[in-house]
């Protein structure tokens, strides 16, 4: 009998031992066969990156002290936290958007527009000019579907296939939610010019964008083109894409200026004395696109707390803002719509002029009418 029972064991040993082996040799080609996860950056840009005193063996690094790891016993509770069902999280129903209408884009328009297609993307239309920024148009955040939570609508304002030429495409950092490659591939032949962080270029090249069209940028570094300044300055976040190379690539916030009108995009990021360092350096702005939403009390050095975002663009002398990375994903514990809930008292108390469209609801800087709708509410459980 006991022989018997060591015989099961031993099978059944075996058996796990074999699924596991099986499911660890899965994980490793994945990670190292994917196009998802980009390529690290050459030797060569390597040395360079020495030069800007903030890549250090490396690894690129913030300009303050900032954490992004936790204790065990914080991640166990984090990660417990995040299995429980919680209905609050996402909204019950798909999310519909305005559609935009392709040929008016594709006309030359010299009227700034700004068009949120749901967490941090945009359409920048300026002085004729069409730029996107961070287009995350797949529907889960992730190298593969099964890795993460769907987008709370299932349509875009424009799919990929009606996007007009676009002038310029412009990624804060590279992570899943802001540099997508099945995005990327789809349009990359629509895109005449890329603006990326350092490190970026590794990844696109990777990907098939020709090393020409690829402009990769330090922090403080300026570059002019039709008429457009475009400028790369420092966030407080971290970087990666797979499990062995965090912040081996830069990230950061963008300048977008034309002849009258200038916008700020903040990308990711905690909040830190950068913000009134831009506003010094490149303000005031007619609009800000401020991160809000996917913080947390543990990773707060990373991402900002709401009432944080309406200090930051104050710091930045936005005469408008736009709380971004909210309203389309589920990547932290908070409800869906707190973040939205929240900047709005806080904009409110501050005296902030602030816009909440629609996804799709294109915003005219130079109107009188901003979008201040609560369009959210009616998605929202009781």
């Amino acid at each position: 009998m006991i022989k018997k029972f060591l015989k099961i064991l031993k099978i059944t040993g075996i058996v796990i031992g074999s699924i596991i082996l099986f499911i660890t040799l899965v994980g490793v080609l994945f990670v190292n066969l994917s196009p998802e996860f980009g390529e690290e950056p050459s030797d060569s840009d390597k040395n360079e990156y020495t030069k800007t005193g903030y890549y250090k063996e490396e690894k690129f690094i913030n300009l303050i002290p900032t954490s992004v790891d936790m204790s065990f016993k914080k991640m166990i509770s984090t990660m417990s936290e995040f299995l429980k069902e919680d209905k609050s999280r996402k909204p019950q129903v798909n999310i519909p958007v305005l559609k935009l209408d392709s040929t008016r884009i594709a006309k030359n328009d010299k009227t700034t527009k700004l068009t949120w297609f749901g967490h941090s993307a945009f359409l920048l239309e300026i002085d004729g000019k069409k730029i996107l920024l961070d287009p995350m148009f797949g529907e889960v955040p992730a190298p593969h579907p099964l890795l993460g939570g769907k987008r709370f609508n299932k349509d875009l304002p424009l799919s990929i296939e009606k996007l007009p030429e676009i002038d310029a495409l412009i990624i804060s950092h590279d992570h899943y939610d802001h540099l997508d490659y099945g995005s990327i591939i789809k349009m990359k032949s629509k895109v005449l010019d890329f603006y990326v962080p350092l490190g970026v270029k590794a990844h696109l090249i990777s990907w098939g964008i020709p090393k020409d069209k690829i402009h990769e940028m330090a922090w403080w570094d300026e570059e002019y083109k039709d008429g457009l300044m475009f400028a790369f300055a420092p966030s407080r976040h971290f970087s990666g894409r797979g499990l062995t190379n965090r912040n081996s690539t830069l990230w950061g916030s963008w300048i977008i200026k034309g002849v009258k009108d200038n916008v700020y995009f903040s990308g990711d990021g905690g909040y830190g004395e950068h913000f009134k360092e831009i506003g010094e350096k490149y303000g005031p702005f007619d609009i800000g696109m401020i991160e809000c939403g996917q913080y947390n009390e543990n990773w707060e050095q990373i991402h900002m707390m709401p009432e944080e975002s309406a200090q930051a663009a104050i710091d930045i002398k936005a005469k408008l803002m736009i709380p971004i990375h909210w309203g389309t994903f589920s990547l932290s514990l908070h409800s869906w719509t707190e973040p939205v809930e929240r900047v709005l008292v806080k904009a409110k108390e501050l005296n902030i002029p602030i816009t909440t469209p629609k996804i799709g609801e294109p915003i005219l800087l130079k109107s009188n009418k901003f979008p201040q709708g609560h369009w959210w509410e009616k998605y929202t459980l009781n």
